[in-house]
């Protein structure tokens, strides 16, 4: 039962560390004990008094590290309110763990500008600390150092930290450039339904990888010196398959043509990555990629992830299921352009912004301005594609929107299992929406939306529907449970307030 404490207290003091931006070191450095020591505390293999625990709280000005399990953090929100102002959208997340993944391929260091400070990428950072990857946070906090290990030692990894993400399955592609044998977990992250893997393994079995799974954990050999004898075809136009591929094609000592990959925006970030790391790469944005592999990396490279069309999605739905006028600035333009044609199409007053680049010197951004609109339902049904088409993220977003427009919305999402039906949460705020099927979901609107308590959905982009819808129900709600939100989106409650609306954070005594 201690131990069981100590590890909770543990983790509590790492993620208030990590939210501050502050090493373990620093830590240390302000706790006038050493690095090993925090190292202990977090893993919840030491004894701490009362007294350190009010040290480390004031150290880092958090009231989250607190005797005992604080608990899962719930928001507060009193809807009702109207936005106004202009927000900035954040760094892609798929994208940014995808370059932390690609971290594993450098021997050099590499710096990532306006790293999203989100949950995902916390626990991708746990892994790859636990492995031997010195990561810092620079800058006061706005750009990661990442500085390679010449041993990565397999046998440390934090196994709960990787199984918390879905993104662990790619560091199959880096890895098995580093070592012959290894072994990672299952991949968690969202409840979105079954998901095989094995176009993954279909991929990365012509680069020599063999994986069998064996109670929760995938057993990775490779056979040095197997190369792709033809072009490797994906069997799933899917974002993290295509970067596995890259980064395993990445080290090839050789030409690797990859086709029916996706050419969705965080695979274009990873190809930007590469390039500067010396990989060329023809066909970014087509689906039919060719790598030229260098066998060695050694740089030091310093880049900038895009911003992240679906948060950007989110508050341009905030916007309009609020019925607020709002800027919404750093717009990832190309890869939003089909749902602002939609949005169009049903009504929406907006304004468009000059096109400028992202830091990337690559993507194109715009600032666009939603004000409240008359809107009604599509002609068509709302279904994602594959890049170029209707972000498959962004669809659940739609929900929301069809439930403010007048008429009827048929949204099919036939991608995952669950996700459709946690949109049917939104009945509890008062919408009106029907299961079809697992897949498909009738939205009739508009709706008068109505405060509510709840738990959070466990799926991020579903979760981030129902607390818009809150936003727009006259009276308090609470959505308990918001880890699945921090997965994704840093500081959103804030930055939501920032702009109107009122959401407190907050935990059971």
């Amino acid at each position: 039962m201690i131990d069981d404490y100590l590890a909770r207290i543990g983790q509590l003091i790492r993620d208030a560390r990590q939210h501050r931006g502050w090493t373990q070191s620093q830590l240390a450095e302000a706790l006038s004990t050493s690095q090993s020591a925090v190292n202990r505390i977090e893993r919840g293999n030491q004894n701490i008094s009362l007294e350190m625990i009010a040290r480390i709280g004031e150290a880092l000005d958090s009231e989250i590290v607190s005797l005992g399990y604080a608990g899962p953090m719930h928001l507060r929100v009193v809807g009702g309110r109207r936005l106004n102002g202009a927000i900035d959208v954040k760094t892609s997340k798929n994208a940014c763990v995808a370059l932390l993944c690609g971290s594993l391929l450098n021997s050099g260091r590499t710096v990532l500008r306006r790293v999203a400070r989100i949950e995902e990428v916390f626990r991708i950072l746990e892994v790859l600390n636990s492995i031997g990857v010195r990561t810092r946070w620079i800058n006061e906090g706005a750009d990661l150092e990442i500085t390679p290990a010449a041993e990565l030692d397999m046998d440390a990894i934090d196994l709960e930290a990787a199984r918390r993400t879905r993104s662990i399955i790619m560091f199959l592609g880096p890895l098995m450039h580093r070592m012959e044998q290894f072994k990672i977990p299952y991949a968690g992250g969202c409840d979105l339904g079954t998901r095989t893997v094995e176009p993954h393994m279909m991929a990365l079995r012509r680069f020599g990888l063999e994986v069998t799974a064996t109670e929760g954990v995938y057993h990775a050999t490779v056979t040095p010196g197997t190369s792709p004898d033809r072009p490797i075809v994906l069997t799933e136009r899917g974002d993290t398959v295509t970067e596995n591929a890259l980064l395993a094609a990445a080290r090839h000592d050789g030409t690797t043509v990859i086709r029916n990959a996706s050419s969705n925006y965080m695979v274009q970030d990873l190809c930007f990555f590469l390039e500067e790391l010396g990989v060329r790469i023809d066909g970014v944005g087509t689906t039919t990629l060719t790598v030229h592999g260098v066998p060695h990396i050694d740089r030091d490279v310093d880049y900038s992830p895009s911003e992240d069309p679906v948060e950007a999605m989110s508050l341009i739905a905030a916007a309009v299921v609020t019925e607020s006028e709002l800027t919404v600035r750093r717009v990832p333009l190309e890869f939003l352009e089909i749902e602002l044609a939609v949005l169009e199409g049903m009504g929406l007053d907006h304004d468009l912004g000059p096109e400028y680049k992202a830091d990337n010197g690559r993507t194109r951004l715009a600032d666009l301005t939603v004000r409240p609109s008359k809107l009604e339902a599509p002609i068509d049904k709302i279904h994602p594609m594959p890049f170029p088409g209707l972000n498959i993220d962004n669809a659940p977003f739609f929900a929301a929107i069809a439930a403010t427009a007048h008429g009827s919305t048929m949204i099919h999402d036939w991608v995952y299992d669950n996700r459709a039906i946690y949109l049917t949460d939104l009945n509890r705020l008062g919408g009106r929406l029907q299961l079809l099927d697992p897949h498909r979901v009738l939205v009739e609107g508009p709706t008068r939306w109505r405060a509510a308590e709840m738990m959070c959905p466990p799926a991020l982009r579903p979760a981030v529907v129902v607390l818009l819808a809150m936003m727009a129900a006259e009276g308090t709600s609470v959505l308990r449970n918001v880890y699945v939100i921090n997965r994704g989106y840093e500081d959103l409650a804030e930055r939501l307030n920032s702009v109107g609306a009122q959401i407190e954070t907050f935990r059971d005594i």
